[in-house]
């Protein structure tokens, strides 16, 4: 497909997925309040347009934990991506291997952490939830340290589920029974392109990193029960203790918009933090994440890396969280948006419109460097 703008792609998922499935990726918690935030707070930033600049030459390069990257520009963990697209995770993976930014794979995925890594052809970002069995726990550490993954982003932010409306509305947790299951059923034959691709030759539909701690014949629509059953609500900063003497690699934690929080994080000893707030798909009311972004960013005061998600639909969003003090955004629908829609040449086409975007609006506002991107671009 044709797409002038990651958001076209929105359009191509909508048609190609099953409702249920679409209705996952789309959508937030409760009255969706913090959703629409998050997009709808990125276009109250206004640009500061400069002119009579030299920007014959704009360097978009950074350097994030120790590796280097062509732009400050990554993908952000999304799960049940490899019901997008055929084997979804590692598509996605190859499209931003190519273009030289991170990638990080979901606990929740369809591929496993070795398939992606192995299939994709370099090593992943991680993340990272906390269930009640350490010992599994634990052992997925291991996995995730024999494919020498560099980065551990531990998500913070999901001690107890927000309810996903839509989820129940689509049939995707809605209530057990045949209702259900002819829905879902129909919705599948309906959509024959994806029912091939996905469902038909892009198995197993396990997921693929917590496969053995997954009861079996559970199936999705039952997934988020379980996941409440099972997520450990009861981890405090004394875990990130547990977790370092289990993971020697830089410890990201994901799930930070309080400036308290923050301070706490590095008191401790993180590597780095991701100002979000799950999409929107947690607190309902909560701040977006570039509205808390400023606060978060000036409590870290530059002794770790900040990095934001939520709401990043253009190379434009990119800049204004730079500004405002992010080091890096992490794209998450943008990306999968595109994956359902095209596969992994649509994300590798959304990472080059983000990026001619961002080159645009360095230049436009009279900015050749992105390490160099701070409030003084604002109007």
């Amino acid at each position: 497909m044709i797409a002038a703008s990651v958001m076209d792609y929105r359009a191509g998922a909508k048609e190609r997925l099953p409702a249920m499935f679409f209705n996952y990726l789309d959508g937030g918690s409760y009255q969706e309040i913090t959703l629409k935030r998050n997009v709808a707070d990125f276009a109250e930033i206004a640009l500061k347009q400069r002119v009579m600049k030299d920007v014959s030459k704009v360097e978009m390069g950074v350097k994030l934990f120790g590796q280097s990257y062509s732009m400050p520009v990554g993908l952000g963990p999304v799960g049940f991506s490899g019901m997008y697209r055929r084997r979804g995770e590692v598509q996605a993976a190859r499209a931003a291997h190519a273009a030289k930014v991170p990638v990080a794979l979901s606990t929740l995925s369809i591929c496993s952490v070795e398939e992606v890594t192995q299939k994709s052809g370099a090593p992943i970002w991680y993340q990272f939830y906390m269930l009640k069995d350490r010992g599994f726990m634990s052992a997925l550490l291991e996995r995730v340290a024999e494919q020498k993954c560099p980065v551990l982003l531990f998500t913070v932010d999901l001690a107890v589920l927000g309810a996903r409306y839509r989820d129940v509305h689509s049939g995707m947790s809605g209530p057990p029974g045949l209702r259900t299951e002819i829905s879902r059923a129909w919705q599948g034959v309906t959509h024959p392109a994806w029912l091939w691709d996905v469902y038909l030759t892009g198995r197993p539909h396990a997921f693929g990193n917590i496969a053995g701690a997954v009861r079996e014949g559970k199936g999705f629509g039952a997934f988020s029960k379980w996941v409440q059953e099972n997520n450990d609500a009861s981890i405090t900063w004394k875990d990130l203790e547990w977790l370092r003497a289990r993971f020697k690699g830089p410890i990201v934690i994901k799930g930070v918009l309080d400036p308290d929080d923050a301070k706490e994080a590095v008191a401790l000893g993180a590597d780095g933090v991701v100002v979000s707030n799950h999409g929107g798909r947690q607190l309902d009311g909560a701040l977006s994440g570039i509205k808390a972004l400023p606060a978060v960013a000036d409590a870290i005061g530059g002794r770790i890396p900040v990095l934001m998600d939520g709401g990043v639909r253009s190379g434009l969003d990119v800049l204004r969280a730079l500004a405002l003090g992010a080091q890096a955004c992490l794209l998450g629908r943008a990306w999968a948006y595109a994956l359902a829609a095209d596969g992994g040449r649509g994300v590798r086409s959304a990472l080059e419109i983000i990026r001619r975007e961002l080159h645009t609006a360095l230049a436009l506002t009279g900015c050749t460097d992105v390490k160099q991107a701070g409030r003084d671009l604002l109007a």
